[in-house]
């Protein structure tokens, strides 16, 4: 079934009961071989899904490809000097707090942890994971291992480049028969003008296109859009983030 929405380590808010545990990946720090800019998360593909978990009552924890320090990419940050992200206030707030300084400060890679031990997973996005995340044999085997326990397993904007190559155990792809969303091209095309040259080395909407067997959709330019097929659920940029979160908390309250 379609459902579209428009709309730490261990952080949580203190006083709510906590119902479950939430698993958050994000990519290490990497360099733009395009760009040559140095790359990382989205910081609202991560703060804005974190808050609706957290306002929802679900502990956090991030992890990350390599483990270690994470970084935001820079036109994500709303104090970076090009104004790009200046209206994410929820990123900024965020920002002030020493919990989330500190989940940033010191992650754990992906393979030290078990899937069995979460209610969900969540990918975050950012420029990193289409450097960091296509190919990743690791994160593929720990998002098909959520997927088919029947968990709730969600992905955002670039980091939905996973789904490109991901199968399940039967060797299938795991988009197979299933309707997704990511990276939109007029996006890409919107940011390539912008900062006039081409950011990305290969465009998600472009290859997704090419797959058998799949159907991938994508709405208006920078809306928020969010997916939900059975338990995959969906978003095409950083403003999704929390459409795809609320999807994950209506799964896992269900």
């Amino acid at each position: 079934m379609e459902k579209v929405k428009e709309v730490n380590s261990y952080v949580h808010f203190h006083g709510v009961p906590v119902k479950g545990k939430i698993l958050l990946v994000a990519s290490s720090p990497s360099v733009s071989k395009q760009t040559n800019w140095p790359i990382g998360f989205w910081a609202a593909e991560l703060t804005h899904p974190l808050r609706v978990f957290q306002e929802a009552g679900y502990e956090v924890e991030l992890v990350s490809t390599e483990g270690g320090k994470l970084e935001m990419d820079g036109y994500s940050n709303p104090l970076d000097e090009s104004g790009y992200s200046a209206h994410d206030v929820i990123s900024l707030g965020y920002m002030q707090q020493s919990d989330f300084k500190a989940m940033l400060e010191n992650t754990k890679k992906l393979t030290e942890v078990d899937a069995k031990n979460y209610d969900a997973v969540f990918l975050v996005g950012g420029q990193g994971p289409m450097y960091t995340f296509r190919g990743n044999k690791d994160l593929e085997q720990l998002f098909v291992s959520f997927y088919e326990s029947g968990k709730p397993s969600a992905a955002v904007c670039h980091s939905t480049t996973l789904l490109l190559e991901a199968k399940k155990s039967n060797g299938e792809l795991l988009v197979k028969g299933k309707t997704w969303t990511g990276f939109a091209d007029a996006e890409e095309e919107f940011a390539d003008q912008a900062v006039g040259m081409k950011i990305q080395p290969y465009r998600i909407e472009e290859e997704a296109k090419k797959l058998q067997e799949t159907t991938f959709k994508v709405a208006a330019p920078f809306s928020s859009y969010a997916i939900q097929d059975g338990n995959l659920i969906t978003g095409q940029q950083q403003n999704s983030g929390a459409a795809v979160a609320e999807l994950v908390v209506e799964l896992l309250n269900k």
